[in-house]
């Protein structure tokens, strides 16, 4: 996935990207819902194509053939506009899957950010939350996280996310999309002038 070329003017997708634990559903359901677009989740997708959970994919057929599932999924959800979609941690690991983010039209690419320790962390106190598979193998974990961070930013946008609860990630973002949506557009360079804190959330 080459660098976006720019800033996109006037949005019509956002895509969120990130580890698991940055807050990519949470966030992308209360943007999608001050927006009064569609929200769309890669792992939801994957599920409802094959009528089991993520994590008994994994188990019975292997991380391997969940994510072809989950390419296909973001790229049949991708062609629609005012569309809001949460990536699956790993889903820029596939060639194919950068390709199309880094090319679908009118898309602002973020990636929320924050410290491993913090995301894991989350991850370990969200009671009811999704099951993650590979949180079993700690091992490979920082492995991951970095061998997808040069992925990660190449996103338009990056939002520390460590101190801020889901709402305030969002209205940040809100308020640094081009008036055509709502509210002002970012620095040239895409990074916010400041960081407003706001009490530390858990997003899922």
């Amino acid at each position: 996935m080459s660098c976006p070329a720019s800033f996109p003017a006037n949005p019509s997708r956002i895509i969120l990207t990130g580890f698991m634990g940055a807050g990519k559903t949470t966030v992308g359901a209360l943007l999608a819902e001050r927006l009064g677009w569609d929200f769309v989740d890669s792992d939801l997708l994957v599920e409802a194509r094959t009528g089991v959970t993520v994590a008994e994919i994994f188990e019975k057929r292997g991380e391997a053939a969940f994510r072809e599932v989950e390419a296909a999924a973001i790229r049949d959800a991708a062609s629609g506009d005012r569309l809001v979609a949460a990536l699956g941690g790993g889903a820029l690991e596939i060639a194919s899957t950068r390709d199309l983010v880094a090319g679908l039209p009118d898309a602002l690419v973020i990636f929320l950010d924050a410290p491993l320790e913090t995301l894991l962390a989350r991850c370990a106190g969200h009671a009811g939350g999704p099951v993650r598979p590979v949180l079993a193998d700690r091992a490979r974990l920082a492995a991951r996280w970095n061998a997808r961070l040069p992925w990660y930013r190449r996103a338009h946008l990056t939002v520390d996310t460590a101190e801020l609860s889901p709402e305030a990630v969002a209205g940040y973002i809100l308020q640094r999309l081009e008036p055509g949506i709502e509210g002002g557009g970012p620095t040239t360079n895409g990074q916010f002038p400041d960081r407003a804190r706001s009490k530390p959330g858990v997003p899922a």
